[in-house]
């Protein structure tokens, strides 16, 4: 073969990877949102979207589709096409919530759990004009309540929900929980004085001066504005500093190469981005990028967890 020719077919090859790897993204992509506008995981979308802008000319369009605790957006993952134009944001409470639904299509083996980018840690949280604002006093009054202590957070099933149950059990509490549509009227009914703890993370207080963080479930102290919050492992509970909350994106099963390798490249920018860390540490979580293969990983360990938790519970 000629020099030439050689020459030619390389250019070819070049150019029909280049052609290939600008193929996608061609038209906006769905970032599909299981809460209504303003919940944790809308607010995280909307931030990466933000970020993303300085990475790709693409558009993103946040699209909100509430309801059953994100069962209904994660169906609507499955009709979608795999193409990548439609993605969602996943926490870990949508594992749980996947098994509670029975619904047998709904299993983590449909998605593509393209990256993980927070690790939140899991909160006691209260309500600072209530009578029990420490972990001491939550002990107390879940004592004289004799099993009437009413603990609030989203949806039964979801990972909120097991964090109460694993610290009950962890700590002896006798108490009962209270499941509301999200969030955002979870702790609402505390500030009402409608419970005595809700169940989330630290931001969930950010803009709420009434709810303090009584303990979280952490190694160390968090730093900077949660820092006088002690751990389970300061206030005696040992083992019990790994319970998190993780955020991330999935889409449905099969996208093409070109698409992961776009979501790859695209994720590990805006993991690595300063104001996107900041957001995130701000909130008292912890920034971090697992991509797909150690991701899927978690999700699928996750969800052997809940299988058995949830099965011990007779919630399915």
């Amino acid at each position: 073969m000629s020099t030439k020719r050689l020459i030619f077919i390389l250019l070819l090859f070049i150019t029909a990877n280049i052609a290939q790897a600008k193929s996608f993204p061609k038209r906006p992509i769905k970032l599909i949102v299981y809460t209504r506008p303003g919940g944790a995981i809308d607010v995280f979308t909307r931030k990466f979207q933000a970020i993303a802008k300085k990475y790709t000319n693409n558009t993103f369009v946040v699209v909100n589709k509430p309801g059953a605790g994100g069962v209904i957006a994660l169906k609507y993952i499955l009709k979608s096409k795999a193409d990548g134009y439609t993605i969602a944001a996943v926490t870990k409470s949508n594992i749980g919530k996947l098994i509670s639904s029975k619904n047998k299509r709904l299993t983590i083996d449909k998605y593509d759990w393209l990256a993980m980018l927070a690790s939140d840690p899991e909160a006691i949280i209260v309500n600072k004009k209530s009578a029990v604002t420490s972990w001491q006093q939550i002990l107390a009054d879940s004592k004289a309540k004799n099993g009437k202590q009413l603990w609030v957070g989203p949806a039964t099933g979801g990972n909120d929900h097991i964090m109460a149950i694993r610290t009950w059990n962890k700590t002896g509490i006798k108490a009962k929980w209270i499941p509301y549509a999200g969030g955002g009227k979870a702790m609402a009914a505390l500030m009402g004085g409608h419970g005595i703890v809700y169940v989330g993370n630290p931001g969930d207080v950010l803009g709420k001066p009434s709810l303090k963080v009584a303990a979280i479930s952490s190694k160390s102290r968090l730093p900077g504005q949660f820092s006088n919050v002690p751990t389970f492992s300061e206030l005696g509970i040992k083992n019990f500093d790994s319970e998190i909350m993780w955020r991330g994106f999935m889409g449905k099963k099969g996208m093409p190469p070109e698409v992961i390798n776009f979501y790859n490249d695209l994720f590990a920018k805006v993991g690595s981005d300063p104001e996107w860390i900041k957001y995130i540490e701000d909130r008292g979580a912890r920034s971090i990028y697992y991509a797909q293969d150690k991701f899927s990983k978690i999700v699928k360990k996750d969800w052997e967890e809940f299988e058995v938790l949830l099965k011990e519970l007779k919630i399915i």
